[in-house]
């Protein structure tokens, strides 16, 4: 019997995959637990969130398929959509690329210091990303009173004479959410580069001394990013992507809504029209459009970083 082309690329692909479980079969085991919680929690959602996109859902009532109406919606009557889009890209394209490499030049700098301070700076740098009281922190300094830490020092220096709404102010609210945010987000990508640094291999060093490098300049192009390649997407994955997603930071200190929508972003908008309106298939669409704009700037970033 002849056995065809489609049976033997099946044979091959089974030899294939037992050969896979023999060698690695202990592995799958232990990443199975976070490889299906992974798919429920994260896959799944996604996958019903982009279905429920193009439906009517209320939560009450069935959802009824409306098809492309709901994009429709957003790119030719909602305004607001407009405007969240807009300070979304604005504020993702400061922040995410500034924050990425001020996480890396602090450090770099905090390396050089000895274990015990080196500790102390990182964790200094680190805790702004885990503690919640950094939102009454930012509310004190941004007080929009006489009272608040920053109207308090500039009134005494003389420069200023009656306090400034930092965070109600159109004139001011963007450049104190961008203050914030960027104090905000170099934990975890700076605690990437911290353990990024410490991981180079010292002989690249010595051979490089050898080859002709003469400073800290060059060692650092030279050898040590070339090392942290890891790091370095890692970090900006997380800087870069992770700044389209920025939100609860603001809703914390300038209010949601703030004041005439001028810090209004998807997230804002996805949550307003999810958590208050029960627009679920609307939601659904911003949520979609989200989705899409941080997976294309992922690619983005990682194609970037490949070429280095």
């Amino acid at each position: 019997m002849r056995i065809s082309k489609t049976q033997q690329s099946k044979s091959t692909i089974k030899a294939k995959i037992k050969r896979g479980f023999n060698k690695y079969g202990e592995d799958y085991l232990f990443i199975a637990p976070y490889f299906l919680l992974f798919i429920v929690f994260s896959i799944i959602p996604v996958v019903i969130s982009m279905l429920m996109s193009f439906t009517n859902y209320n939560v009450l009532e069935f959802p009824g398929f409306v098809g492309l109406r709901n994009y429709m919606r957003l790119f030719l009557e909602d305004k607001t959509f407009t405007l969240a889009l807009k300070n979304t890209l604005i504020i993702s394209i400061i922040t995410g690329p500034v924050s990425f490499f001020m996480a890396l030049l602090f450090a770099w700098l905090v390396n050089e210091f000895n274990p015990r301070v080196r500790t102390l700076l990182t964790l200094m740098f680190y805790a702004p990303s885990l503690s919640g009281g950094v939102y009454l922190v930012w509310q004190l300094i941004l007080s929009n009173d006489s009272h608040g830490l920053l109207n308090g020092i500039l009134i005494d220096l003389n420069l200023i004479y009656n306090p400034i709404l930092w965070t109600t102010d159109t004139k001011y609210m963007f450049a104190s959410a961008i203050a914030v945010i960027l104090w905000m987000s170099l934990g975890t990508s700076f605690l990437a580069f911290i353990a990024g640094f410490k991981n180079v291999d010292q002989t690249l060093y010595e051979a490089g001394a050898v080859d002709g490098v003469k400073n800290r300049w060059q060692e650092l192009w030279f050898i040590t990013l070339p090392s942290m390649k890891p790091q370095l997407m890692f970090g900006a994955v997380m800087s870069i992507t992770g700044s389209f997603g920025i939100g609860d930071v603001i809703s914390g200190i300038f209010g949601f809504p703030s004041t005439d929508y001028h810090l209004h972003t998807l997230v804002h908008h996805l949550q307003d029209y999810g958590n208050i309106r029960f627009e679920m298939g609307y939601a659904s669409a911003i949520a979609t459009i989200l989705f899409i704009i941080m997976i294309g700037t992922n690619r983005f970033v990682n194609r970037m970083l490949n070429k280095l």
